[in-house]
């Protein structure tokens, strides 16, 4: 008895495509309310409350679950400005403020400014208008010369 390959036993389909028509109406008012400026910040916060959630049940301090590992952590064995980012979360979440700097110290420094930029961002979009946070180049060369320190630090202590 003679063996068919795979692709002569069995035809290639292509996948079916659905297309759901909206009506006139709503689709404007999708398109609008995509377009509108608190759709990001409210997208932002839902991702968020859905990672905080995952988060909530699972303990990024052992191993399992289907938390990523940090990729540069993975091919070099040096810690990056933000391993840790997700314990601290955790420690956060649960309420245990003690373990929190010991996972990552200059991202829990920073948390405020965060959070602050974010609810600028947040409040901007509730009010209908757009708000876009910039920093001049000292300002970036600033932000890059802590990540780096922080990493050395991190790495040689």
């Amino acid at each position: 008895m003679s063996q068919q390959s795979p692709s002569a036993r069995a035809p290639i389909r292509a996948p079916i495509r659905v297309r759901v028509r909206l009506p006139a109406r709503l689709r404007l008012r999708v398109r609008a309310l995509a377009r509108h400026p608190a759709a990001p910040p409210l997208g932002a916060v839902t991702a968020a409350t859905a990672a905080a959630t995952y988060l909530w049940g699972t303990d990024p301090h052992g191993p399992g679950g289907l938390l990523p590992r940090c990729p540069f952590h993975w091919a070099t064995g040096l810690l990056c400005p933000f391993c840790g980012g997700t314990r601290l979360a955790y420690d956060l979440l649960h309420g245990d403020f003690a373990a929190a700097p010991h996972d990552n110290a200059a991202l829990l420094a920073a948390t405020p400014v965060l959070a602050f930029v974010f609810g600028r961002w947040l409040v901007a979009g509730l009010r209908g208008r757009r708000y876009a946070p910039r920093l001049d180049s000292r300002g970036t060369a600033a932000v890059l010369a802590v990540a780096v320190a922080w990493a050395v630090v991190r790495n040689v202590a």
